[in-house]
């Protein structure tokens, strides 16, 4: 039966849908990502007109586009907001989130974060700790983040090719033998990858071009019965494409990971750190920009500190690259 493993890490909370060995779906989320889907948040109008915008009540004071705004509210008045997407980083640009005029009386809080989304699954939800067995890492965690970076995933007789660019994620898959039973694997392969991940938004596949119709209307079958619903496509056309459009509204795994590789690297390392054997001092040795980017967040090494009960000392080596090492 499948059942999610959860983690609250330090600055990153991070969870696994598992089934046996294998991982269905991978899911983190980070502290500074802005408000999440669902939260009830004070806004002051900043911008009327055909595309509203408001100043979100949070650090930072991020900008949200609006919706549902009353024509006769003018700018600098005071609102409540729900959030209906979250800000997404994409390469080269940000799209701030989305809201719309809450409900009336509606009460300002947070959406549910990543523990609550996963229990409302209805699924079984195993708790980790950092002195028990990695059941995360024996799922694969290591090789999935290492998949993402490189936009490399074999699967048998081929692999897929992933990059995510401003206007959809493409998905190229690329192999050799007889192009029907490597488009229909690359369909199974790309369906799991989609889920996995979290994709949302326009995703484009370029499967190898099968002149067929027969042919063609197989691998549409293939991703519907691999990929969850709700999603929309269209055919594979002659030319082997296929784009799918999805949900999508908080950021993928895959821009979290890619887009954000300082915060994936301190993720790495402070993982490492809480699983570390030994007493004494803790030594976290890693390049010197992601040393710095961890010691200017002094709560993380506070609670690295009180969750192992070791002194933690950063240092900073030009020579390492990654994620660096701790012990």
């Amino acid at each position: 039966m499948a059942e999610w493993l959860y983690e609250a890490g330090i600055g990153e909370a991070r969870a696994a849908l598992v089934d046996g060995d294998t991982m269905l779906e991978a899911r983190i989320e980070r502290e500074g990502e802005g408000p999440r889907v669902g939260a009830i948040v004070a806004a002051r109008l900043v911008e009327a007109g055909k595309s509203p915008k408001v100043a979100l009540d949070w650090p930072g004071a991020p900008v949200a586009s609006l919706t549902g705004l009353p024509p006769a509210i003018s700018t600098g008045a005071a609102l409540t907001v729900e959030i209906t997407r979250m800000a997404l980083r994409e390469r080269g640009r940000d799209k701030p989130a989305r809201a719309r005029v809450a409900e009336t009386g509606a009460v300002i809080g947070d959406g549910p974060d990543l523990r609550a989304r996963i229990v409302a699954s209805g699924l079984p939800v195993i708790e980790l700790r950092p002195t028990g067995p990695d059941r995360l890492e024996q799922a694969g965690w290591s090789e999935l983040i290492d998949q993402v970076r490189r936009g490399h995933w074999p699967f048998a007789g081929g692999a897929l090719w992933v990059d995510a660019t401003p206007a959809m994620l493409l998905i190229d898959i690329d192999g050799d033998g007889d192009a029907l039973e490597l488009a229909k694997a690359g369909a199974v392969a790309a369906a799991a990858l989609i889920r996995r991940c979290d994709i949302g938004g326009s995703i484009g596949i370029d499967f190898p071009s099968l002149p067929d119709r027969d042919a063609r209307h197989a691998v549409d079958a293939a991703v519907d019965a691999m990929l969850p619903p709700p999603f929309e496509r269209t055919a594979v056309n002659g030319f082997g494409f296929m784009q799918i459009v999805r949900r999508r509204d908080r950021p993928s795994l895959i821009e979290q990971i890619c887009l954000d590789p300082m915060a994936t690297d301190a993720a790495l390392l402070l993982r490492q750190a809480e699983r570390a054997v030994g007493t004494g001092r803790l030594t976290l040795t890693a390049r010197p920009g992601l040393t710095a980017y961890i010691a200017a967040r002094p709560e993380w090494i506070a609670a690295l500190q009180s969750r192992t009960g070791r002194p933690v000392a950063l240092v900073a080596d030009a020579t390492l690259q990654g994620a660096g090492h701790a012990q």
